[in-house]
């Protein structure tokens, strides 16, 4: 028996004297009892309201009997994926299999099945045909409703129909999880319960539907990328819990799914009190053997301080998901939890992270968002920060100072996402300053994503020079406080506007910084954003403008090529590039050229093709990052380089051979 965890099966069951568990939590990731895990909050806070719940983590889909691990359960079976999406989980942007699964027993991949909701639900229905089953997490909160599904390049019903379950608890689902409980012990059928907010039900009954929004029917969003789009700006208009409508779309004429409000923001006592549970705050012990769970090393000693983002990026489904108003705990709250750290055998001294969805943020954005929700056709911080938003970084300065001052703690880190825009709108530079002294370590990792204004306002992101100002703000701290510290950012591919002009004027931007960036991603379209939403459409659903977009797998691989444009490897696409766009004056010895006439290694370029002297300087301070972070790219360039060589020898003697 693993003494302080849920049961994970029969016998642990039996042993804490459960005969019939009142939910069974059906899970694609592995068992690990942390706040930072959904499917422990969502259990642990279960059990705090007196009800059991059985943990049935990574069964076998395959086996139709592993559903029947702990029986019927006497309320319901809940099902998520886990912590991410499983089509994400499985695949890169490119859609490769990927190697390795975070989430699962010493990082084994194909422990879930893709669409892991769906299978799960299936599963279960194939053994309990009337039992209710709720599902939730990441998965189903982002494909509630009609969505575009990138990795089949269709648009699919919404999961609560392809998966047959009941009811699905959107969003973060603390209080509609205890609503939904409370309904289902009072003797309620679960299609009765049709009246709680966070929660997405189906139904044949019209009538029942009252003060809502019919959206466009699916089959019309299935066939008309315009009538996707509308319905799209729709849910995305109405995704705060103060103002938000009830949204309902119809199938086949006759079948009704209904999206209700989002639940109300937790308060920041409710926070308190779930992040007070009595969390194991490690991997079930089971897994030990095989060798743990990646996922955990990192965040375990990291805190949550907050919930939600105002900062509403295009990128993000956070808008969807958490919504755009803050939530936060206590001062109070956290420390303990520092504490409960401090404690752990493991603990270095080192508290990893203190945010959430963006650090900085502790409070809403402006006084008027809890009374009357967050603007619906205005963003916080873009184009600019709104006159109304109140700047203010005293209290998340507070916080880190006395988690920095408790015995046991050598260093804490803001890891988290970081908003440059919003540190720039504060006029006040104490915290900017106690960041640069006390809470990086060499390297602060921030998201410009581009340096085109043409495509940073499609990704609802500040224009190049807010960015640009920041860099000379934190060089110039650091410069003052005798320390060398550099920015990393990380960048974007192929996100919606982005056309080759712009990915060119990206690689040249680089090329002035003097180094190449190893933290490059392509724009992957998962569901419940507006950047997916121009990818499929080629609209911007906010405005219903055209959208240049970038699908071709490709001009895909070219923009992204021309990011890592040293990289020999990349010198064809690079190349091909530079061609197709009419920028030949970008290939040749110059200065300002981003690769030579042919591919040749980095050691035989010509002196003038080399960077300039601040071009030096920068890849010097670059080049200690690297150093520092255990990459060495020069030591990969060079393999590379041989690498192509001798493939290119062995071809030769082929070719040589009668």
């Amino acid at each position: 028996m693993a003494e302080g965890f849920l049961p994970i099966n029969k016998q642990e069951m039996s042993d804490q004297g459960i005969s019939q568990p009142d939910f069974v939590y059906v899970c694609g990731d592995a068992y690990v009892d942390h706040p930072s895990f959904g499917s422990a909050i969502i259990s642990r806070l279960l059990q705090s309201f007196g009800y059991t719940v059985a943990m049935l983590c990574q069964p076998d889909w395959r086996d139709p009997d592993s559903i029947a691990e702990f029986g019927e359960p006497r309320l319901g079976f809940l099902v998520s994926s886990g912590n991410m999406d499983s089509m994400v989980n499985h695949y890169t942007v490119s859609k490769k299999h990927r190697h390795t699964d975070a989430y699962s027993p010493g990082g084994v991949m194909g422990k879930r099945p893709d669409y892991a909701v769906i299978v799960y639900c299936n599963l279960i229905r194939r053994t309990y045909k009337k039992t209710p089953v709720i599902i939730g997490g990441i998965e189903a909160s982002l494909r509630r409703l009609g969505h575009y599904d990138y990795w089949s390049d269709r648009v699919r019903r919404s999961i609560l129909l392809d998966s047959g379950a009941d009811l699905i608890s959107y969003g973060m689902g603390e209080h509609s999880i205890i609503e939904i409980a409370d309904a289902l012990d009072s003797g309620m059928n679960i299609k009765d319960i049709t009246y709680i907010n966070g929660t997405v039900y189906k139904t044949r009954d019209e009538s029942i539907i009252y003060d809502a929004i019919r959206l466009p029917d699916f089959e019309e969003i299935k066939n008309d990328r315009t009538a996707y789009a509308k319905s799209f700006a729709i849910q995305h208009r109405n995704t705060d819990p103060i103002l938000a409508r009830r949204l309902y779309e119809t199938y086949d004429g006759s079948l009704f799914v209904v999206q209700n409000p989002p639940a109300s923001p937790l308060t920041t006592q409710e926070m308190d009190d779930v992040y007070a549970l009595p969390y194991m705050r490690d991997y079930h012990p089971s897994y030990r053997e095989a060798g743990g769970i990646p996922a955990l090393s990192e965040i375990k000693f990291s805190l949550t301080s907050n919930r939600g983002c105002f900062g509403d990026c295009n990128f993000c489904a956070l808008t969807f998901h958490e919504g755009r108003i803050i939530q936060s705990r206590s001062h109070e709250s956290i420390v303990q939890e520092a504490e409960e750290c401090i404690k752990d055998p493991d603990f270095k001294g080192y508290i990893h992270d203190v945010g959430g969805p963006t650090a900085e943020f502790r409070k809403p954005a402006c006084k008027k968002q809890m009374i009357k929700g967050a603007c619906q056709d205005r963003k916080c911080l873009f184009p600019e920060p709104c006159k109304n938003m109140d700047v203010d970084h005293k209290d998340y300065l507070a916080l880190l100072r006395k988690l920095r001052k408790l015995q046991g703690v050598k260093k804490v880190f803001v890891r988290s996402g970081f908003r440059f825009d919003y540190l720039m709108a504060d006029k006040n530079k104490e915290f900017l300053r106690e960041l640069c002294e006390f809470h990086v370590s060499g390297q602060l990792r921030v998201a410009p994503e581009h340096i085109s204004d043409n495509v940073l306002r499609r990704m609802g992101k500040p224009g190049v020079k807010v960015y640009n100002a920041f860099v000379k703000e934190f060089e110039k701290m650091n410069e003052k406080l005798g320390k060398k510290q550099y920015i990393v950012p990380y960048l974007m591919s192929s996100h919606p506007g982005s056309t080759l002009d712009d990915a060119i004027a990206l690689a040249e931007y680089i090329r002035n910084l003097g180094y190449m960036p190893e933290q490059v991603q392509d724009f992957y379209p998962t569901p419940g954003t507006i950047s997916t939403c121009m990818y499929y459409t080629g609209l911007d659903p906010l405005t219903m403008e055209p959208v240049y977009v970038a699908t071709d797998p490709h001009e895909k691989a070219m923009q992204r090529a021309l990011i890592q444009y040293r990289d020999p490897a990349n010198y064809d696409l690079v190349r091909e590039a530079l061609v197709k766009a009419h920028r030949e004056d970008l290939i040749g010895f110059g200065k300002n050229a981003l690769i030579p006439p042919r591919k040749m290694s980095k050691s035989r370029r010509s002196p003038e093709h080399r960077p300039s002297a601040s071009g030096r300087k920068a890849g010097d301070k670059n080049q200690t990052i690297r150093q520092k972070s255990g990459g060495d790219n020069q030591k990969k360039t060079s393999k590379m380089v041989r690498r192509i060589k001798n493939t290119n020898q062995k071809h030769s003697r082929k070719k040589s051979r009668p």
